[in-house]
């Protein structure tokens, strides 16, 4: 939490915990209504949106939710020219608490959404992840929800790393192979 703000991450991945393909491309074998369904809801409570350049939500609202993009292209906070209602924020230049007060955002959910680096640089944070699988996916050297994912190293095993235990999946498109779960931090 930052202030009265929970961290939460949302990520759809492969079985193999990717999030991308090599290019950085989300492939169609990923993408699904039901999830995005579930995504737009949950970014429109959300008070601020936290991602890097390359990453974001989409949607009819999109341009209208508060967002800090992640990136080492400036020292700390800054105005951001491409997006109304955003921020360009350098952790390295700026705390958290800092770039949501320069964004005067709203109570609510801090919802942070990709890529790796950014996903990566929340998991000692996180109050809740909302991790959707595409069960029956899998994308061949792609870009992993955390760096750390690979040959000895699952999606799972990073988030009990860092203190976060998985609830029950439900499916939300069982058709499809797409499950949801939320992985809560411990003690909450």
């Amino acid at each position: 939490m930052i202030g009265s703000h929970p961290i939460e991450g949302y990520a759809i991945v492969s079985a193999d915990g990717m999030i991308a393909d090599g290019r950085g491309a989300m492939p169609a074998s990923i993408r699904n209504d039901a999830d995005q369904h579930f995504l737009q809801a949950e970014m429109d409570r959300a008070a601020v949106i936290v991602h890097g350049r390359h990453s974001h939500e989409g949607g009819p609202r999109a341009a209208k939710r508060k967002r800090l993009v992640v990136t080492r292209q400036v020292d700390g906070i800054a105005l951001d020219s491409t997006q109304p209602n955003a921020l360009l924020w350098n952790p390295a230049g700026a705390d958290l608490a800092e770039a949501i007060d320069a964004l005067a955002a709203n109570a609510g959910p801090i919802a942070v959404i990709g890529g790796t680096d950014v996903f990566g640089l929340f998991l000692p944070l996180y109050d809740v992840f909302h991790l959707t699988r595409a069960t029956g996916a899998k994308i061949p050297r792609g870009r992993p929800l955390f760096s750390t994912v690979g040959p000895t190293m699952t999606v799972d095993d990073v988030l009990h790393q860092y203190g976060l235990r998985p609830g029950a999946p439900r499916d939300i498109d069982a058709a499809a192979g797409i499950t949801l779960t939320d992985f809560e931090r411990i003690g909450q």
